[in-house]
C-alpha cells in the first residue's frame, strides 16, 4: 500500500520543477518587453543553459519531467518573442543568433497513430535541433524529431513535420519548402538574420518607432 501511494506521488509531482516555480515567481512583475536580458539571466540561474546576449521578452513555458533543465541548449545573440513553448520530454537543441516569433511551439513528445479504440496510441520522445541563424515565424510549430538547418525561415503559422533544409523558407500545413536563399547576404550573417536585421534597422530610423519590430 505505501509503495503504490509512494509510486502515485512520484507520478503526480514528476513535473514540479522548484527552480523554474521561482524564477517564473520573481519574473511575474515585469510585463512584456521589459528586462529581456534579465529573465535570461533568472532561467540561466535556474538550471537551463543559454548563452550571452540572448534575450526573451517573455517568460517562455517549459514542460517536461524530472531532469528536462539538461534538456534545453540555447545559443548566443537569439531573441524570443511572448508566449514561447518549450516541451521538454526530449532535448530541445537552438543555436546562435536565432529569432523566435510570438507563440511558436516546438515539441519533442507526440503519440503514434493506434487503432479506432484509441487514436492516440503509444507515447514517443524525440530530440529537435534548430540551427545557426533561423527564423521561426509567429505561432508556427515544430513536431518532434525535426532539424532546421541553419539560416532556415519557418513562416508564420506553418506546421512543420520534415526536416527543413539549411538556407530555404518553408511554409504551409505541412510546410514545404517555398524558396531558397543565398547562404550569405555579403556581411557574414545569414540570411535569415540579416533580414531581419534590414527591418529592424528600417523601422528604427523613424523617429515615432516606440519599440523594436516584433519578430513574427
Amino acid at each position: 500500500m505505501l509503495s503504490r501511494f509512494a509510486r502515485f506521488i512520484k507520478e503526480e509531482t514528476s513535473g514540479f520543477h522548484f527552480r523554474l516555480l521561482l524564477a517564473r515567481t520573481l519574473l511575474r512583475p515585469f510585463p512584456i518587453y521589459t528586462a529581456n536580458r534579465l529573465r535570461a539571466l533568472v532561467l540561466r540561474l535556474a538550471g537551463f543553459a543559454i548563452g550571452p546576449k540572448t534575450e526573451f521578452v517573455g517568460t517562455p513555458t517549459f514542460t517536461g519531467k524530472r531532469g528536462l533543465y539538461g534538456r534545453l541548449r540555447i545559443g548566443s545573440e537569439c531573441w524570443f518573442n511572448v508566449d514561447a513553448f518549450f516541451d521538454l520530454s526530449e532535448r530541445i537543441t537552438i543555436g546562435d543568433r536565432v529569432a523566435v516569433g510570438h507563440q511558436v511551439l516546438i515539441l519533442t513528445s507526440s503519440h503514434e497513430v493506434g487503432g479506432a479504440h484509441r487514436r492516440a496510441a503509444t507515447w514517443y520522445a524525440k530530440p529537435v535541433s534548430i540551427g545557426n541563424g533561423v527564423w521561426l515565424g509567429a505561432r508556427c510549430i515544430i513536431m518532434p524529431g525535426i532539424v532546421v538547418g541553419d539560416g532556415a525561415i519557418v513562416a508564420a503559422g506553418a506546421l512543420v513535420n520534415a526536416h527543413v533544409p539549411a538556407n530555404t523558407i518553408v511554409a504551409g500545413v505541412p510546410a514545404v519548402v517555398v524558396k531558397r536563399l543565398a547562404e550569405s547576404d555579403g556581411s557574414g550573417l545569414p540570411r535569415a538574420h540579416a533580414a531581419y536585421m534590414g527591418a529592424y534597422a528600417e523601422q528604427t530610423s523613424h523617429p515615432s518607432s516606440e519599440q523594436p519590430p516584433a519578430r513574427r
